[in-house]
């Protein structure tokens, strides 16, 4: 179950804080994504992808420019009773690296890539010589 690996403690930001500030954030927090807050809501999804190609890569100004205007708007999402199995065929369908966990209509928590990636890692057959 997803509930096993997840992160639970959503990271975000309020929508109108800068990208700098956004990237200082998931410095500090050592992760990849964020969720964008508007008025106690989650309204987007910011990675580091973002960041590098909607921002540096568009030579925008990074202290003026909000995490509204170049997060992804539609949260690729997937219910909290679905399988590592299933997060990874829907993140490779996708082409996407971070899913929102839901219960129903609450988001519940976040999964990376490599959240998945360790989380198969530890179920990684050993091989020996007998």
């Amino acid at each position: 179950m997803l509930s096993e690996i997840m992160q639970k403690t959503l990271k975000s930001i309020p929508a109108d804080s800068s990208i700098t500030a956004a990237a200082e954030k998931m410095r500090q927090d050592k992760i990849s994504a964020l969720l964008v807050e508007r008025k106690g809501k989650f309204i987007g999804l910011l990675t580091d992808t973002d960041i590098v190609r909607k921002g540096l890569g568009a030579k925008r100004n990074l202290d003026q420019t909000t995490p509204e205007q170049l997060m992804a708007t539609d949260l690729p999402s997937i219910q909290v009773t679905k399988t590592s199995h299933d997060a990874y065929d829907m993140m490779g369908d996708l082409g996407v690296r971070h899913l929102v966990i839901c219960d129903k209509d609450k988001i519940v928590g976040l999964v990376s890539m490599r959240d998945l990636l360790l989380h198969f890692k530890s179920y990684e057959p050993s091989i020996g010589v007998d």
